[in-house]
């Protein structure tokens, strides 16, 4: 049964659950909030002495005492007071809900299963694929997100022209392919860098998380579908790299208002490569030499991997001089392209640049690798400040696998262990290993609530992971406990009861992202709220969460709020600034992913059933005005047609793939087909 329609009783805001559901065997740990402060304070609510979890039919299968959070305190990040439930006693495979008998509340309908977070992964990994530059996306991979071919029209990708000199014809070049960096349609090289390390850390700390199956160009292949995704994004990145070495830093519009169009192949305005940077070239050095590793497991692809290898070798040698004589290009892009300042500063290049060297010592044995780690390693934040934290946490990947190294230098591989053990023992900020500092169970300091807190939140668990995995604790059960307690913050363990990816309503969050700032789901388009335009937005964005530092404070909220409150469902544009709070972007979602992968046992493990994962469908005219024509493969079982508050209105079974619709008044609905639900509005 879908999330969010077991009944007709509207579902507490007060009652925290993730809305995909838990791992059988997990911590389950509901969040009841009653708000003291913050946009919601005018509302109350109290737990009953005695909770029940209730199955899909209504059944009582537990019931429990809330136990209050903090004797009653205040809890500063939210403003929310609380209590919290545990019902991991609960483990047998099913959908439940929380249920306070007394006040008639319940929670989300939730799933427990091993293979819970499954079509969650797969979606959050199509985000990708939407993202994809240059590419079409017809209705059989992309669903009602179809668009043509974009950006390849004349002086566009393949011709774009230097932005130094756009009158030179001789200085076209093909720079297609890539991933849309964020909420906008310009690519970067050192944005790009986090992501792909993250995706790239993901597989290899999970491969059986990821399958073959995530209905893109590339299923079927023999080769999972996350390396396919992220090849597509190397394949643009060996374009930016030149014969020497150099990196062309990034690539985009010349001004806000071009290029600005939803859906993407609406945009005809010429684009522009910017300038070669030391940054770009470090940043690629790291990541292609990183990749080797994963593609050279591939038997079909060591010769790509054998490329990778080669130019990662070429831009490190490019960057060496920079490093050597410590002039590194740190006021390389001058916004000439516009968007995203690309430039790095002196450290991050010289973090980035002993990062490359790790993997190309790991790959080569070439031991020249190894002396530069030894020169500057030792000048590294989390070796000479022993602070590790999250906003590096490539870096640290790299840091702990040097570490191990036979080739390593001994006494660089001591320092960083010992750094990373005094910096995890002493948990100065109280982020290592779960913490009742937090009433959502997820603790990170307040000074990471700012523009893509949820790239803090999600980067906290995986350096609590990659703690645990790297001997230097022996007690790693609060460690991983962090993993779990962070993935529930994203699936709407959190004081707006929001699952922070959007339109994820056909996989069971009750509340979801419905807007966000991207130029393709744009505020006003078809694609602009998930429950009230025609179609919404993609499934599966990451949006950027909760920013304290919102630079407009007069719109409350996100502005003038606890920290953990500091969010708005809103994708308007300037003045407004939406994207302060809602834009979505590769790093957000790979670190994301990382994160969510901990949680994917297998992929499609025993005891998923196939109907779990939802079938694409495509329901048109939408809007409609009689007739609805559904085009898929039709199961037995029929339809269901819901409001948008889950009240289930008809039901019944197709006659020739169309339902008659014509008695239900004008408004927004949803067609649910096995698993699937679609949004239909009837005109």
């Amino acid at each position: 049964m879908w999330a969010g329609l077991l009944s007709a009783q509207i579902h507490s805001p007060f009652i925290h659950v993730d809305q995909f559901g838990y791992l059988p065997d997990a911590m389950k740990v509901a969040v009841f909030s009653d708000p003291q402060e913050g946009y919601n304070n005018h509302l109350s609510y109290e737990p009953s002495a005695e909770i029940q979890v209730r199955n899909a039919e209504g059944e009582l299968v537990y019931t429990a005492a809330p136990q209050a959070w903090n004797a009653g305190a205040v809890h500063s990040q939210s403003g929310d007071r609380g209590w919290w439930f545990d019902f991991s006693v609960v483990n047998e495979p099913g959908t439940y809900y929380i249920y306070d008998p007394v006040q008639e509340a319940q929670s989300a309908a939730f799933q427990i299963d091993e293979g819970v977070y499954y079509p969650v992964l797969k979606a959050a990994g199509r985000m990708f694929y939407y993202n994809r530059c240059n590419a079409a996306k017809p209705q059989a991979y992309a669903g009602q997100w179809t668009d043509g071919v974009s950006f390849l029209n004349p002086l566009q990708d393949a011709n774009c022209r230097y932005i130094g000199a756009p009158g030179n014809a001789s200085l076209e070049k093909d720079l297609s392919g890539g991933w849309f960096d964020a909420g906008d349609y310009n690519k970067y090289v050192t944005f790009a860098s986090s992501a792909v390390h993250n995706l790239l850390s993901a597989y290899e700390e999970n491969p059986q998380a990821f399958g073959d199956d995530w209905n893109i160009p590339e299923s079927g292949n023999g080769i999972p579908d996350l390396i396919d995704e992220i090849k597509w994004e190397l394949d643009w990145l060996l374009k930016m790299v030149n014969e020497d070495g150099s990196v062309t830093i990034k690539m985009g519009s010349q001004n806000h208002s071009e290029n600005a169009a939803s859906p993407p192949s609406q945009n005809t305005d010429p684009r522009f490569y910017g300038p070669t940077c030391s940054s770009a070239s470090i940043a690629a050095a790291g990541m292609l030499a990183h990749a080797y590793f994963l593609f050279n497991t591939f038997p079909e692809l060591e010769p790509y991997a054998s490329e990778l290898l080669d130019r990662a070798a070429l831009c490190f040698a490019y960057s060496m001089p920079f490093a050597e004589q410590g002039t590194f290009e740190t006021d390389c892009d001058d916004l000439s392209i516009v968007a995203g300042d690309a430039d790095r500063s002196a450290e991050d290049q010289t973090a980035e640049f002993v990062l490359a060297a790790v993997y190309l010592l790991q790959a080569t044995g070439d031991m020249a690798y190894g002396d530069w780690i030894s020169t500057y390693a030792p000048g590294l934040e989390q070796i000479a400040s022993g602070f590790w934290g999250p906003y590096n946490v490539p870096l640290s990947d790299a840091l702990i696998r040097y570490s191990k190294l036979p080739d390593a230098d001994q006494a660089i591989a001591g320092q960083i262990e010992e750094s990373l053990e005094a910096d995890v023992n002493n948990n100065y900020n109280g982020y290592y290993g779960f913490s009742t500092l937090d009433l959502y169970r997820a603790y990170m300091p307040d000074w990471s609530y700012h523009w893509g807190s949820n790239f803090a939140k999600a980067s906290y668990a995986n350096l609590n992971y990659l703690v645990s995995q790297s001997g230097v604790v022996a007690e790693t059960g609060p460690l991983l406990e962090y993993l779990q307690e962070g993935l529930h913050y994203f699936h709407g363990v959190n004081p707006q009861s929001r699952v922070y990816l959007s339109n994820m309503y056909p996989f069971g969050a009750e509340h979801s992202v419905n807007e966000m700032y991207h130029l393709w789901f744009a505020d006003g388009s078809i694609y602009d709220h998930a429950q009230d335009s025609p179609l919404g937005p993609a499934p599966g964005y990451v949006v950027g969460g909760p920013n304290a530092s919102f630079s407009i404070p007069s719109i409350s909220p996100p502005g003038d709020q606890p920290v953990q409150k500091s969010y708005l469902d809103f994708n308007t544009s300037w003045p407004q600034n939406s994207w302060e709070i809602t834009e979505p972007a590769i790093y957000y979602q790979a670190t994301y992913l990382r994160l969510l992968a901990h949680q994917v046992e297998a992929v499609m493990p025993t005891g998923v059933k196939e109907a779990q994962v939802p079938e694409q469908y495509r329901v048109y005219p939408n809007p409609v005005h009689k007739i609805l024509q559904v085009e898929g493969d039709i199961p037995a079982g029929g339809f269901e047609i819901f409001s948008p508050s889950g009240g289930l209105l008809k039901q019944g079974r197709f006659l020739e793939h169309s339902v008659n619709v014509s008695e239900l008044p004008a408004g927004l609905y949803f067609l649910r087909i096995g698993w699937s639900v679609q949004p239909f509005v009837k005109h």
